[in-house]
């Protein structure tokens, strides 16, 4: 596996930066035996997957944890709040940015013209349009012009050990030794913090499962060949339930009379048709295609009431399992409509503040307590979040607008201080 250099745009460098939360420069640590004597411990998985002890013994040399990753639990530190993705921390508002969707949006429509055959191919092949691989292209690395700047047997040894989800990384550890041991160079292993490679950023085990040899040389390599590259998030995504011809979501204008925010819930669903019957208006006149009129569709207002509503098809669920973000589907969405000749959002996004994760997590704890809240917690304005807390403001005679902000923790601190 190489890497093929692939549309560089210093304008989309420029304009996308501020949507990766690049990572401090890693701390220095002193040597964990516990943690040495851990990576020793992998060698009979590892052998298993077919890694020689000579790459096994490469890979966890000098390997030490780097503790400047966000999502650990080290013994004897106080703990941190999660820094997280810009998927869970900012507002709906600052991460669908309109200057940086329309920027991705218009060198996307380039490529376009640059892997016009490719691109077909790849839709005639997996079903999903070429517009939405492009579109993750340039969410995952700004069409390769972003540099991923971890090593990533270091991100997926650290997470490994001292992270939340040690079972996972412990795997994808496991697969990153494989890649080494089939020939991927070291040098190329960069990875988020998540431990994400390529220009698509693929998890070692997702490579295995779902990378594909799209341009014939013999090997597949999501690090320098486009081809590869989007052929095989294409794959992943057709794995995952992508389903052809069929489109993610569309905005819409909820009804201007007793509207309520809480049904905006993933698990009340009915088909696009009856959701349109309702009195839900396709924003700026789109019409929705046929095949999508008796698909199956939720309501989606990811700033609840302050922002633009959504309804949500399958493919929409397909994109989430991409990445698991309502923010990336929408940002992932949009741009591969305005690739495809569509335009930014209707409706504006109001300003709204995003609770510090500390408060949000007194808030789940409080809803959770009140038995409006089942879900995690984790700090997170996610959709359960905010459906629960709307449930809240329609018992007590809050205004009603499913957003989680202070004066609403105010009100249950006050509330549970009586």
């Amino acid at each position: 596996m190489t890497l093929l250099s692939a549309g560089r745009r210093a304008v989309v460098a420029l304009a996308t930066l501020a949507m990766f939360a690049l990572a401090p420069a890693p701390l220095a640590a002193a040597p964990d035996p516990a943690f040495q004597q851990w990576l020793q411990s992998l060698w009979p998985e590892a052998q298993a997957l077919g890694v020689s002890r000579a790459t096994f013994d490469q890979a966890i040399r000098g390997l030490e944890p780097d503790l400047s990753l966000p999502d650990l639990v080290i013994p004897g530190r106080a703990q941190a709040p999660p820094r997280g993705q810009a998927e869970f921390v900012q507002t709906p508002a600052e991460y669908l940015r309109d200057k940086n969707l329309a920027s991705l949006a218009a060198t996307g429509r380039k490529l376009y013209e640059q892997h016009r055959q490719t691109l077909k191919g790849i839709e005639e092949r997996f079903g999903v349009p070429a517009s939405v691989v492009l579109a993750i292209w340039g969410r995952e690395t700004a069409f390769g012009s972003y540099k991923l700047p971890h090593d990533a047997l270091r991100v997926l040894a650290t997470q490994g050990f001292y992270g939340r989800r040690k079972d996972m990384f412990r795997t994808e550890l496991l697969y990153a030794m494989k890649m080494l041991q089939d020939g991927t160079p070291r040098a190329d292993m960069r990875a988020s913090w998540g431990g994400a490679m390529g220009l698509t950023q693929f998890l070692p085990s997702e490579l295995y499962k779902h990378g594909i040899d799209f341009d014939g040389d013999g090997r597949y390599d999501i690090f320098r060949s486009v081809p590869d590259a989007l052929a095989s998030a294409a794959q992943q995504l057709h794995a995952k339930g992508w389903q052809r011809g069929k489109h993610w979501a569309y905005e819409v204008t909820p009804p201007a009379r007793g509207f309520d925010c809480t049904i905006a819930d993933p698990d009340n669903v009915k088909p696009l048709r009856a959701w349109l019957a309702a009195g839900y208006v396709p924003a700026g006149g789109r019409r929705p295609g046929a095949a999508d009129l008796d698909e199956p569709a939720s309501l989606l207002q990811p700033a609840g009431t302050h922002g633009p509503s959504f309804l949500i098809l399958k493919n929409y669920y397909v994109i989430k399992d991409y990445n698991f973000s309502d923010l990336y589907v929408l940002f992932v969405g949009n741009v591969s409509d305005r690739i495809a000749g569509g335009g930014p959002f209707v409706r504006a996004w109001d300003k709204v503040v995003q609770l510090r994760t500390a408060d949000l997590e007194q808030m789940q704890k409080h809803l959770a307590a009140l038995g409006l809240y089942r879900d995690k917690i984790d700090g997170k304005a996610g959709m359960r979040t905010r459906l629960a807390l709307g449930a809240y403001e329609k018992q007590n005679g809050l205004p009603l607008d499913c957003w989680p902000d202070a004066s609403v923790l105010d009100h249950m601190q006050a509330r549970a201080g009586r």
